[in-house]
Formats: C-alpha cells, sequence, structure tokens
C-alpha cells in the first residue's frame, strides 16, 4: 500500500503543479489541505492517517504531545532550513525523521518594497478611491530619495533591502545587536550608534531580524514612542519582534504615519482581529514568500525529501 502525505495550508492549491510529483508516484498518495487546521485535536484528526507531512514555513506547531498522537507519521517536510515550532528531540524519540527544503531571499525583499512603497505613495488609497468613484488625488506621497533608511538586521534579506535603498538615493543605516561596522561597510550604509538613535532618525523603519530571546518584543512602546510622527514601519520578519499592543496603539493614534505588515501575532489571522481594521496600516496576509519560483524550490524539494526518504538516504535533515 502507498504511502499517505498531507499537504498542509495549500491556500492556493498549487503544490501539486508547481513541482514534479511523478517521482513518488506510485509509492505515496498525495492529499492538499486548503484550509489551515488548528489546534491539536483537529490536527490530529486530519492527519492520524497520513504518513508524511509536509509543512509550510512555522505555521502548524509540531510539539511532542502532537507528534505522540501521530503514531503513523512517519516523516515531516518543512519549508526552509530553520523551523522552531518542531520538536526534534520528540520526533527523534518517535522515529519521525524531519526534513528540510531550500529557500529564496528574492520574495521577501520584493515584498518589503511593495509594502514600503505602497505606504509612502498612498498605492492602497488612491486605487480604491479612483475605482470606487471617489476624490481623485487625496493623498500627498512622501519622497525617498535623500530621506533615511533604518534597517533592524542587515542579514541576507536586510543588506538586499539596504542595496535597494541605495539605488532609491536614500540615506541608509543599520542596527542590529552583533552589527559590526565591518558589515555596515560592505554593504554601503551606516552604522547606527544605537537602536534608539536609528529609530529617532530614520523616515523609514524596515524589520529584518531572527526572532529569539533578545528580539522578542524590541520593539514595545518606549521605542515606537521614538519613531517621528512622520515615519514608517514596515514587517515582513515575525510579528513578535514587534509588540502588537504598542503598534495598534501607535496606529489608532497617529503617532506614526503608517506601517506595512506582512506577519502576525496569529495565522491566519481571524475574522475581527482588530490588525484587520488598524488605520494606517498595510498589510498583507503572510505573502513574504510566497511567490512561484519559492514554492517550485519548496515543492520541488519536498518530493525530492521524500524520495530520498523512501530510498532509506534522508537528505536536509533538521535541525
Amino acid at each position: 500500500m502507498p504511502l499517505r502525505c498531507a499537504l498542509l495550508d495549500d491556500f492556493q492549491q498549487v503544490a501539486t503543479e508547481v513541482a514534479d510529483w511523478s517521482v513518488v508516484t506510485g509509492d505515496v498518495d498525495v492529499v492538499s489541505f486548503d484550509r489551515h487546521i488548528d489546534g491539536e485535536d483537529e490536527l490530529v484528526a486530519a492527519l492520524a492517517g497520513f504518513d508524511i507531512v509536509v509543512t509550510l514555513r512555522e505555521r502548524v506547531p509540531f510539539p511532542g504531545s502532537l507528534i505522540a498522537r501521530l503514531p503513523r507519521l512517519k516523516l515531516i517536510v518543512a519549508s526552509g532550513m530553520r523551523n522552531t515550532v518542531i520538536d526534534y528531540a520528540a520526533a527523534e524519540a518517535h522515529g519521525v525523521t524531519v526534513c528540510g527544503t531550500a529557500s529564496s531571499s528574492t520574495p521577501p525583499v520584493e515584498l518589503t518594497w511593495a509594502l514600503l512603497l505602497g505606504l509612502a505613495r498612498g498605492i492602497v488609497e488612491e486605487s480604491g478611491a479612483l475605482r470606487s468613484g471617489g476624490p481623485w488625488q487625496s493623498t500627498v506621497g512622501a519622497d525617498l530619495h535623500g530621506r533615511r533608511l533604518g534597517l533592524l538586521g542587515l542579514g541576507k534579506i536586510g543588506s538586499r533591502v539596504a542595496r535597494v535603498g541605495l539605488a532609491f538615493g536614500m540615506r541608509v543605516s543599520a542596527w542590529s545587536p552583533n552589527l559590526t561596522r565591518e558589515r555596515a561597510d560592505e554593504v554601503g550604509v551606516e552604522r547606527a550608534a544605537s537602536k534608539e538613535e536609528l529609530l529617532a532618525g530614520s523616515d523609514f523603519v524596515s524589520v529584518h531580524l531572527v526572532l529569539g530571546e533578545r528580539t522578542r518584543g524590541l520593539l514595545g512602546p518606549a521605542e515606537l514612542a521614538l519613531l517621528k510622527p512622520t515615519a514608517y514601519l514596515v514587517n515582513t520578519s515575525r510579528a513578535a519582534i514587534v509588540d502588537q499592543e504598542a503598534l495598534l496603539d501607535a496606529l489608532h493614534s497617529g503617532r506614526i504615519a503608517g506601517a506595512g505588515v506582512d506577519v502576525f501575532d496569529i495565522e491566519p489571522l481571524p475574522a475581527g482581529h482588530p490588525m484587520r481594521s488598524a488605520p494606517r496600516l498595510l498589510a498583507t496576509p503572510h505573502l513574504g514568500y510566497v511567490s512561484r519560483a519559492n514554492y517550485a524550490t519548496y515543492y520541488g524539494h519536498a518530493v525530492e525529501d521524500i524520495r530520498s526518504f523512501l530510498d532509506g538516504a534522508p537528505v536536509r535533515r533538521l535541525p
């Protein structure tokens, strides 16, 4: 009998289209789930009959308690090579192999700029007004050239965002807990003296840090209060880096000009969540990694991971 493979959160129903699954045909039956399954009991009910699970990013946690309740599970494939919501020790203890895939930094870089430009030029408001018979020109765009772009994080994604900012003629500076002057010089940006200096002096602030103990809640009420009232904040990294209540307060009070957000404390975002109706907010449903090329990599490597596992030689094992 073939093994059964569940593809989680395949919202667009493209997982089997962007990769060649024929290499596992006959050995694996693939079932796609186009809705998010939330809660351990619901996951157990949905996945009890599956041997393989392919999960997108860190949307579905796999704690030890869940793994223990899925005795048929043999392989988890997670997109990307870093996943903090899988209990690897429990997986090993229950004989479950965990593998990852490659992931491109290009899609989140491009989305960062889509959000930043959308905020700066009021694209959503103006397009909506034009299509609905509203006013002809109601916003005054914020200029990029000559303005300061402050980056929290100058890694793979942050450095590429920086180079685009430089191409726009922006003054680009960066800060992170471990950022060295040599790294800043290598990218061609200023190294901010402190997080506070970067926040207070920037016209646009973009977050590109890994979530961890030192970065969780890094931007709280005191930090957001340092931003200029004309400043914009963009977060395509992780929601928990920015205090969500403090951000909502800043948006509702008008203490900042606006925010562009692609990540949330709960995903998918529930109906009625305050982020869905916050003023001055340009929000997207975690599209940072969602591009055809990136999906082709995710699911193409997922097929390779499954084939290699079936052949007894798993590749790209995590952690």
